[in-house]
């Protein structure tokens, strides 16, 4: 089979668990472009901080197919990184760098395709897709989602103020020419949420794919798979267990899902509800719970191992994820993989993951009506059994069809086919995926 040369901007490019490892965007990166590598050749355009972790790992795991290139930025600027807002800005002048590294090697490679694949924001340019004369593929990527007008008030001030700051922001970038022209030029663009696919002109309707940030290995669904046969072999507990997860910052609502437990486990008190991660959110979030007297139900045990976290979501009831503005909500689909039903706010990343078959979601309204309707979630699922288990098989089986890995680089290779056109054929994988479908 005939293997196109892909060329590739990943900013951040990162395998997890390796020194430079920072999230949600290294964990996309890093796994397209294993998946790009599986069929076709791909150079990668990353930043030169991630390249000990890169090629100590491709050693170590005999990867092939991949080839990466560095591309940094002076030193002096590095502090930009590490605020809100500066970090775009570091990143455009990224691209600027990233652009003439391209042009270089395309004059020594000759590549059929570019994909933009880590922040390919919905709102970002990419000057290596709007200059380099090649077929462009972008995204997959977000940023339209906002936080809905009746949440606001759970942000501080200050949080207000960045929220307007956030939508000016977006607003100017989408009007940079550089942007309008890469958008013209694309021959696909891959959208992460519904509200991304929704403020894209209807010119460009036809070359717009419907396509998540997050996915999970295969090796997440046979975890799950063994906790939950080990956990119905053990006693019945009788404490309901819900677990929330991600960062401790506003914007992923944990406030709202303390309220809305309280509310629940004033009812049920045999419940317990662990909230895992750390960040500046931290103090208020114990503050809350103190101040709610559910100190002997509400675990805050800061960070954990990802695999720590999977086993605790396992053994699990339930995932509350009240997150007031999520693109992605990569913990949302581990749930699902590990075959539990989840609870979330109809918005963003989770609102499009989770259907009715595989949980329950929230009409975001006001603060209280909000806490109103995730406590009652809450109390539909404790009082059901076979719905937890039905919403948790569900989510699994949806997770192992749509969300791997693996089933995520056959699309992409679908999406690839016709814009490589017939010198490169559709893989062996990716025909059988289009026979199946």
């Amino acid at each position: 089979m005939k293997r196109a040369n892909i060329l590739a901007s990943a900013f951040t490019c990162c395998p997890a668990a390796t020194p430079g490892f920072s999230g949600g965007e290294d964990v996309l990166g890093w796994n397209l472009v294993q998946q790009i590598g599986r069929h076709h050749e791909v150079w990668v355009i990353t930043q030169e901080e991630d390249r000990q972790s890169i090629e100590s790992t491709v050693s170590a795991q005999g990867l092939t197919g991949m080839h990466f290139h560095y591309v940094g930025l002076p030193s002096w600027l590095k502090p930009m990184l590490k605020f809100q807002g500066a970090h775009q800005v570091y990143y455009y002048l990224w691209q600027m760098r990233a652009y003439f590294a391209a042009r270089k090697l395309h004059k020594k490679i000759g590549f059929d395709l570019f994909h933009h694949i880590t922040y390919a924001n919905d709102w970002m340019a990419s000057f290596i897709g709007a200059l380099l004369p090649i077929p462009y593929v972008r995204g997959p990527g977000g940023g339209a989602h906002r936080t809905p007008a009746a949440l606001i008030g759970e942000y501080t001030f200050k949080g207000r103020i960045w929220e307007r700051i956030r939508r000016t922001g977006q607003w100017l970038f989408r009007h940079d020419p550089f942007f309008i022209v890469g958008h013209r030029r694309a021959s696909a663009i891959l959208l992460c949420n519904n509200d991304a696919m929704s403020i894209m002109p209807s010119k460009w309707s036809g070359k717009l794919h419907l396509y998540p940030v997050s996915g999970v290995p295969l090796e997440d669904l046979a975890l799950g798979e063994d906790m939950n046969a080990a956990n119905d072999d053990s006693p019945t507990n009788a404490e309901f267990s819900v677990i929330s997860a991600g960062s401790l910052i506003r914007v992923k609502g944990f406030g709202l899902a303390i309220k809305a437990f309280k509310k629940f486990s004033d009812k049920y008190p045999a419940s317990r509800l662990t909230i895992v991660g750390s960040g500046p959110e931290e103090p208020r979030l114990a503050e809350l719970v103190r101040s709610s007297h559910l100190e002997h139900k509400v675990e805050l045990p800061g960070a954990i191992p990802r695999k720590d976290l999977l086993k605790k979501m396992a053994s699990s009831d339930v995932l509350l994820f009240p997150s007031l503005r999520d693109g992605g909500g990569t913990v949302v689909i581990e749930a699902m993989s590990v075959g539990k039903p989840v609870v979330c706010l109809d918005i963003g990343g989770p609102g499009m993951h989770i259907t009715e078959e595989c949980g329950i979601k929230v009409t975001p309204r006001s603060p209280q009506e909000t806490v109103d309707e995730l406590a009652g979630a809450l109390e539909l699922l404790y009082n059901d059994e076979e719905l937890r288990s039905n919403l948790g098989k569900a989510g699994r089986q949806k997770a192992a069809q749509s969300y791997t890995w693996e089933r995520l680089g056959e699309r992409l290779m679908e999406i690839y086919e016709p814009i490589l056109g017939s010198d490169f054929p559709a893989t062996t994988a990716s025909k059988e995926a289009t026979n199946h479908r």
